[in-house]
């Protein structure tokens, strides 16, 4: 088996280095718990997986010679990222609305220092499962991971080998460089977890990628 590995290393680095809704699942996860964003990461490249899968075996084909199939998955790769920033934009109302009650309600409250907000307890089941479920459905309802793998990775192997088993290999090697990527990641986000933990910051963070998502789900939706 004989395939261009540097110059397929070369495209993967540059398409991981490109920030993309994945990105913003993971890092997102991974302020409110490192461990959520690495399940973030992991269900990130199992997505991957299924569009390696899909191309070894041909449903990628089918798929993109079928406008009605490849449209039906953007609007829901679209949809589910519209619904991830409605969800964030929605909760910082919702605690802006409980903030300004607190003001009006004189009641003696305990001190909450930085401290406390930034030092998380254990991740939960739920918190390891909805980070995975998160990463997962934010790739594998994108038909642009799809078309890496049914367009670009090809032309990184050889015709003369098994072009099945050369596509296992390469998709195996940029789901295994996207895991330590995504390891990186969560480990710079843990890192900005006490600036982000202010609560005008983390407000500012919160509508921001919120907003971001929704700009990107209606981007994907509009282009189909």
């Amino acid at each position: 088996m004989s395939v261009d590995l540097m110059g397929f290393l070369g495209v993967v680095l540059v398409a991981y280095a490109v920030p993309g809704p994945d990105f913003l699942v993971v890092f997102r996860s991974a302020i409110e718990h490192p461990a959520k964003g690495r399940a973030a990461g992991l269900g990130a490249q199992a997505g991957l997986c299924v569009h390696m899968l899909a191309a070894a075996i041909g449903l990628a084909v089918i798929a993109a010679r079928s406008p009605a199939v490849y449209g039906a998955v953007k609007l829901l790769g679209a949809a589910y990222l519209v619904l991830l920033g409605v969800r964030a934009v929605l909760t910082v109302r919702r605690a802006d609305r409980e903030r300004r009650a607190d003001r009006e309600r004189p009641a003696v409250r305990e001190p909450r220092g930085d401290v406390e907000s930034v030092a998380a307890p254990g991740p939960t089941a739920a918190q390891w499962r909805s980070g995975f479920a998160q990463g997962f459905l934010t790739n594998v309802l994108n038909p642009k991971a799809a078309l890496f793998f049914l367009s670009i990775l090809p032309q990184f192997v050889d015709g003369d080998g098994s072009t099945t088993r050369q596509i296992f290999f390469l998709g195996t090697l940029d789901v295994l460089i996207g895991i330590v990527h995504w390891f990186v990641v969560v480990a710079v986000a843990a890192r900005l977890r006490t600036l982000l933990a202010r609560p005008k910051v983390q407000r500012r963070w919160e509508l921001t990628t919120g907003w971001l998502f929704i700009a990107i789900g209606v981007g994907v939706a509009a282009a189909v």
